[in-house]
């Protein structure tokens, strides 16, 4: 059996309530290419966590330099 930790998974709605965007918002950002990786599973659209919390790590690196 596979011992990896699957990441937490996060909806729209919650992601965007990180971000401190509205879903329609964070919808925009994904068409326009500007948003953390995310797919489609189930028909929602769907994010893990650590890709979240890295794309806004990066976000951070990229305003400083």
């Amino acid at each position: 059996m596979n011992d990896q930790k699957i990441d937490r998974l996060l909806y729209v709605e919650e992601v965007a309530e990180m971000l401190r965007k509205t879903p329609s918002a964070l919808r925009y950002m994904i068409h326009a290419g500007d948003a953390p990786k995310s797919a489609k599973i189930g028909g929602r659209r769907m994010f893990k966590k650590s890709e979240v919390n890295a794309w806004i790590e990066e976000q951070f690196d990229k305003a400083a330099s």
